[in-house]
């Protein structure tokens, strides 16, 4: 019998994820509150909520590994919106021997001057870094306790199209229309960026590895670019000429944030990029062999999204 894969949310990182698991012969469940994602006959789209462990339970009563690549609808609601989602994830792991593959990111880690390895203690500072840091603290004791085998893969900021991007919706048409880039956070510090589709790889190859349970793994990645740099790839990539780059004002952001909670969230991670901010993918190379998207095919891809959004309007 085809093993069965339950993945959990269609966003960037979801959809890529059951599209490889489908084009590899894997049965998949893609959980979502929509409904949607990704078209294949190996995929069987399912909408409900997350959170509930009868649900997951129902929609895919034995899975081989369970994939969270959940992102709650509120960014700056995540300290009451995640745990439900979390606990369910811990839940049906237990209870069906499931592999907990979770999709992280780097805000755990809080801020520091140092290159970002696995090793570095979870000292995050503000609410959505703590939050994050918890949920891989839960899972890992449950992993070393033999409850549950889980494992977390952790990925720098995405290059992808739409809004969870800094560089899809607010940078490509914009540059595309020729108009001046008003980017968040310094321009010009260095920064690691990860392909969507490199955290789907990681996590369909590390699912069923021992190797690598009870541990985070980060996401194989190119070298690190400025934020200014890769507006410059993106305009050349649209065969235009240097790209008018600019940085919204802190002080003009601190207002936002007293009216936005996004926008006062989002502030919590400023120091993200208003120094050097690099990641070592070392472990996860060595390990699994694994290599990221080259970036040329990335910033291709990037754009090519948008001249078919174009073509098809």
């Amino acid at each position: 019998m085809t093993e069965t894969h339950l993945v959990i949310g269609a966003g960037a990182v979801g959809s890529a994820l059951a599209s490889q698991l489908a084009e590899a012969g894997k049965n998949v469940v893609l959980f979502t509150r929509s409904g949607r994602g990704p078209e294949h006959k190996l995929i069987t789209r399912v909408a409900g909520d997350a959170s509930s462990i009868e649900e997951l339970v129902d929609s895919a009563p034995k899975a081989v590994a369970i994939y969270n690549c959940a992102n709650p609808p509120h960014y700056d609601k995540w300290a009451t919106e995640w745990p439900p989602l979390a606990k369910a994830f811990l839940e049906y792991a237990e209870a069906t021997g499931a592999v907990l593959v979770t999709c992280s990111n780097l805000y755990g880690y809080g801020p520091t001057e140092k290159k970002l390895t696995e090793d570095l203690p979870l000292n995050g500072t503000w609410v959505n870094s703590r939050v994050r840091a918890q949920m891989w603290r839960d899972a890992k004791k449950l992993n070393d306790d033999g409850v549950i085998r889980a494992t977390e893969v952790r990925g720098s900021d995405y290059l992808s199209p739409g809004l969870q991007s800094r560089f899809g919706d607010r940078v490509v048409p914009v540059v595309k229309a020729g108009k001046s880039v008003q980017l968040l956070g310094e321009t010009d510090h260095l920064h690691t960026f990860t392909a969507p589709a490199d955290v789907a790889t990681l996590m369909r190859t590390i699912a069923l590895d021992k190797r690598a349970w009870g541990k985070a793994w980060h996401v194989p990645s190119n070298p690190p670019k400025t934020q200014r740099e890769v507006v410059q790839d993106i305009a050349k990539e649209l065969g235009l000429g240097e790209a008018k780059v600019g940085s919204v004002p802190q002080a003009v952001l601190g207002l936002m944030g007293l009216f936005n909670p996004t926008i006062r969230e989002l502030n919590n991670g400023r120091y993200m990029f208003n120094a050097s901010f690099v990641m070592d993918d070392s472990a996860a190379r060595k390990m699994f062999d694994r290599e990221p998207t080259p970036w040329a095919t990335i910033i291709k891809n990037l754009v090519a999204a948008y001249e078919t959004r174009s073509a098809a309007q």
